[in-house]
């Protein structure tokens, strides 16, 4: 943050004053708090330059008739200029990215097990190796980028997410090897009363819509 003012020695805060007069007075800015010398000249009031720069930890600089300031931003506006999201349930622009890719990657393996279930291509779960392991791999990224409360909140509900699908493959996998997959071949429903599944896909079209929202929201299905 920067600003730019005539060339001059002291800075107008418009605070009404009756008579020529000095005080030491405490100025607080953007959360930083210091005293600082108040001349009250002709019924206005003036704060030195200097003063009302080191009180903010900022910096000064002369530029021809210019003087140049400039200032940290306030806590609020660093969080969001830097993309890290606040503490009023925002979410970062990394972790939404990040999240919202895992999310595609367990859309994917929760799709391939339903299509493959009803036609017996599970197997020994060999060849679903490489969808838990993207999977993986892609929550690993997400997690790297959570960098609020409300990111580390939203990622929560995307590992239980993980969990309850890598939970549901093992479970195919194993009736597969115990010939139990059959009653998913034999009736167009059985996924659809699969309270696994429900859970699911309940919770996938919950985050489908929370992640890119940027805000975070909770809901019992990804619980």
């Amino acid at each position: 943050m920067w600003w730019t003012f005539p060339c001059a020695l002291l800075i107008l805060l418009g605070v009404a004053a009756s008579q020529s007069s000095h005080s030491n007075r405490s100025l607080s800015i953007n959360g930083h708090t210091g005293n600082v010398t108040v001349y009250q000249i002709d019924g206005r009031t003036y704060v030195d330059l200097e003063s009302l720069v080191r009180t903010a930890n900022g910096s000064m600089s002369f530029k021809g008739d210019q003087i140049t300031l400039s200032f940290p931003a306030a806590d609020g506006d660093s969080a969001a200029s830097d993309g890290k999201g606040s503490a009023d349930g925002n979410l970062s622009v990394q972790f939404m990215t990040a999240s919202v890719k895992t999310l595609a990657v367990l859309k994917d393996w929760t799709n391939t097990l339903g299509y493959g279930i009803q036609r017996g291509v599970p197997g020994d779960g060999s060849r679903l190796v490489v969808f838990h392991n993207r999977a993986s791999e892609s929550l690993h990224l997400a997690t790297v980028a959570a960098s609020s409360r409300s990111d580390q909140d939203a990622l929560q509900l995307l590992t239980n997410q993980f969990n309850t699908v890598s939970a549901w493959s093992d479970k195919l996998v194993g009736e597969r090897k115990n010939m139990d997959t059959g009653k998913y071949s034999i009736s167009a429903d059985a996924l659809k009363n699969d309270d696994a599944y429900q859970k699911i896909t309940a919770c996938t079209k919950f985050l489908s819509k929370m992640l890119p929202s940027g805000t975070y929201q909770d809901d019992y299905s990804c619980h």
